[in-house]
C-alpha cells in the first residue's frame, strides 16, 4: 500500500494563507480531499498524512473533520502551541482523536536559527511522548545543528525531517554549502528516533526546469544516512505543483528507489510512513 506521508489542504482566503504571494497563484485557490484523491489514486496511492498549512487549534480541529469524512486521510499532523503553559491540555483534547498522529510548528519561518532549543519550546515537546505523538521538523539548513542537539536530548521522541531540510538546488549551489547540509543530515541520522521523508524537493529546483537526475545526489545522501526503513515517500501536494504534478513528483521517488529491493521500496512507499505514524 502507497501512502503519501505529506500533503495539504486549505480553502483558499489571502489572510489566512499570506505565503502564498506573487509567482504562486496555481495555490491560491481551495485544495480538498476529493482533489487529492484524484491525483493520488492513479499513482497507485491509497491514502495520506494531511499536515498543517496554518499554526492555530483550529486548524487541526479542522483537518480532524476531514479525516472523518474522508477515510484516504490516514493521520493528521496539526499544530498546538508547544510553548504555552496550557499545552497539556490542548494535547489531551487532540490526541484522542484516531487521526492525530504528530505535531508540526514551522520553525523554518522563525529567524532564531537555535529557536528548537528554547527553553518552552523543549518543554513542550517534552509533553508529546506521554500522548503517543510524533513531530514534524521543517527547517532550513542552518536550523540542522540545533535540530542535531534536539534530538539528542529527547531519545524517547519520534522526529521525521521534512523534505530534507530544503536544501538548495537552484543554481549558483555553493560546494561547501551543500557539503555542510550533508554533514548535518548525517548527523541529524545517527540519532535512531530520527526518521525523514523524501518530499519537497522540485520546489527548491527551478520551477518546471529540472530533470529528475537533479534530485539523486540529495536523495542518495538520505538513503545512505537513513536507510529505507527511515524514509518515507511525501509529495508536499499542492505546494509541489508550483513545480512540478502529482505523478511527476511521485515519479522521481519511484525512478531513484526501482533499483532497490523490493521490501525497501515497500518501506519507502508506505512501510515506513505507517509504523512512524502508526497508521491504521
Amino acid at each position: 500500500m502507497k501512502i503519501d506521508s505529506h500533503q495539504h489542504f486549505w480553502v483558499y482566503s489571502a489572510d489566512q494563507y499570506p505565503w502564498i504571494g506573487a509567482g504562486m497563484e496555481r495555490l491560491a485557490r481551495d485544495y480538498l480531499p476529493a482533489d487529492l484523491e484524484a491525483v493520488a489514486t492513479p499513482e497507485g496511492v491509497a491514502g495520506s498524512v494531511a499536515v498543517q498549512a496554518r499554526q492555530s487549534l483550529a486548524e487541526s480541529r479542522w483537518l480532524l473533520d476531514l479525516a472523518k469524512r474522508h477515510p484516504f486521510i490516514r493521520g493528521v499532523v496539526g499544530w498546538v502551541d508547544l510553548r504555552s503553559d496550557h499545552v497539556a491540555d490542548d494535547l489531551a483534547t487532540l490526541a484522542p482523536h484516531e487521526a492525530f498522529v504528530g505535531v508540526r510548528h514551522v520553525v523554518q519561518d522563525e529567524p532564531d536559527p537555535q529557536f528548537l532549543l528554547g527553553e518552552a519550546f523543549v518543554r513542550g515537546l517534552r509533553q508529546l511522548h506521554q500522548f503517543g505523538l510524533t513531530y514534524d521538523l521543517l527547517l532550513y539548513p542552518q536550523q540542522l545543528p540545533a535540530a542535531v542537539e534536539l534530538v539528542g536530548l529527547l531519545p524517547e521522541q519520534p522526529f521525521v525531517l521534512d523534505h530534507l531540510a530544503k536544501p538548495r538546488l537552484k543554481p549558483p549551489i555553493k560546494t561547501s554549502d551543500r557539503d555542510q547540509w550533508r554533514r548535518d543530515i548525517e548527523a541529524l541520522a545517527q540519532h535512531r528516533n530520527v526518521y525523514c521523508k523524501l518530499s519537497g524537493l522540485v520546489t527548491e529546483a527551478a520551477w518546471r526546469q529540472w530533470q529528475s537526475a537533479d534530485f539523486r545526489p540529495f536523495l542518495d545522501v538520505a538513503l545512505t544516512a537513513f536507510g529505507p526503513e527511515r524514509l518515507m515517500f511525501g509529495s508536499d501536494w499542492p505546494v509541489c505543483l508550483l513545480s512540478g504534478d502529482y505523478a511527476e513528483v511521485a515519479g522521481i521517488v519511484e525512478d531513484f528507489i526501482a533499483a532497490l529491493a523490493l521490501d525497501e521500496r515497500n518501506q519507502i512507499w508506505g512501510g515506513t510512513a505507517t509504523r512512524f505514524y502508526g497508521l491504521k
